[in-house]
């Protein structure tokens, strides 16, 4: 940098290219009067009392802090009660709690890979799998989206002893299924192990919302581990990661975003708890978000937009450029709905769109202003049915 320069001026630069583009975010706190098809609480349990009492009761029996790491002050009973729970509820032999689940996949991804050893990741896995797939050290394959022949070739050319695949569940986009079967049965021919993040799964798939490898027959598998997070279908916050007693070890050792971070705060823990008690007395929650999204898809297939079939809560309307989805997510708030609207870099080039998401507590009310909103997006793109 020349003497007397400007060290903002390149992110000043930036920010407008990014405005031209349509690339900008925008921090908008809520409530803002609009209704919720953009969130994460696929069950509607985000203000359900049961989770603020169990955090409400948490937090006088704990505090509001977690006062350290979990290997220092950071575990109490309920952190010790949520591990043994989500376990329990997923088929895992053994659970380990996170204060995120983004910190889950990074300590899972980077405990059990590292140098000398072969990652295998889908091209459209969550950020969080990216960065931790690079911090990883290993050697890292990228193959293509649902693609098992590509991994089971990956498998079968690597010159490293060990080897891990990852993959999301059910993928934050689209809202597709990975092929969680075929790809088991790639690891278990080629000696890897498969880390599945469930954080879209979990609430939604399978019986009781047991999560996408619960459905798929791999419950409890020693090749198996789950990651996830609290912050959707439980609506607290937190992540965890699941698997066999010697991944849990493992973690508990050399898991540096669990050794190094505070843990998760108690009041969170005890939401979390509360959740799953709602689930298991529930047991019809996931299929009602599962239906609705199936509804949400028809909507907008409908209306002559671009959807994919949904296989949980996740439906996304595919509109090309990030102008096009930044202006139909104004559509939707004129008509008094907040959406999503992924632009790159989450979502390829010339695959910006709205993501809608199911919530379990939708109402007819709300389909009826989605629908209008959705005709008035074709119309303004000029894909409507009718035109």
């Amino acid at each position: 940098m020349t003497a007397g320069g400007d060290p903002l001026a390149r992110l000043r630069d930036a920010a407008a290219l990014r405005a031209e583009a349509g690339l900008r975010r925008t921090l908008r706190p809520r409530p803002d009067g609009l209704t919720d098809l953009a969130s994460n609480d696929y069950l509607g349990l985000a203000g359900d009392p049961r989770l603020v009492e169990g955090a409400v009761a948490a937090a006088r029996a704990w505090g509001t802090g977690s006062t350290g790491s979990r290997l220092v002050t950071g575990t109490t009973g309920l952190h010790a009660e949520l591990d043994r729970r989500l376990a329990a509820f997923t088929g895992s032999a053994a659970g380990l709690v996170f204060s995120s689940g983004f910190l889950a996949n990074l300590g899972a991804v980077t405990a059990l890979a590292g140098p000398g050893a072969l990652l295998v990741s889908d091209q459209v896995n969550h950020a969080s799998i990216v960065d931790a797939c690079r911090l990883s050290r290993a050697r890292v394959v990228i193959v293509p989206h649902r693609d098992t022949a590509a991994v089971e070739q990956a498998l079968a050319d690597r010159e490293e002893e060990h080897a891990v695949v990852v993959t999301d569940a059910v993928f934050s986009v689209d809202g597709d299924l990975a092929p969680l079967a075929a790809l088991h049965a790639a690891v278990r021919a080629h000696g890897a192990l498969l880390v599945i993040d469930e954080a879209h799964a979990l609430g939604v798939v399978g019986d009781h919302g047991r999560g996408a490898a619960h459905a798929a027959g791999l419950a409890g598998e020693p090749d198996v581990v789950l990651t996830l997070t609290l912050s959707k279908s439980l609506a607290s916050q937190g992540g965890a990661v699941l698997g066999a007693p010697e991944v849990i070890d493992a973690l508990v050792d050399t898991g540096r975003s669990f050794i190094f971070d505070t843990g998760l705060n108690p009041p969170a823990a005890g939401a979390a708890l509360a959740a799953l008690d709602v689930l298991e007395a529930d047991p019809g929650l996931p299929g009602r978000a599962r239906e609705l999204a199936v509804r949400l898809a028809g909507l907008a297939a409908g209306s002559g937009l671009e959807t994919a079939d949904p296989a949980a809560a996740v439906v996304p309307v595919f509109l090309g450029e990030p102008r096009a989805a930044v202006r139909a997510a104004e559509v939707c708030a004129e008509h008094g709905l907040r959406v999503g609207c992924f632009r790159p870099p989450s979502v390829p080039k010339g695959r910006a769109c709205l993501r809608l998401t199911a919530r379990a507590t939708l109402e007819e009310a709300d389909l009826t202003r989605l629908r209008a909103a959705l005709a008035g997006i074709a119309c303004s793109t000029g894909r409507s049915l009718h035109t």
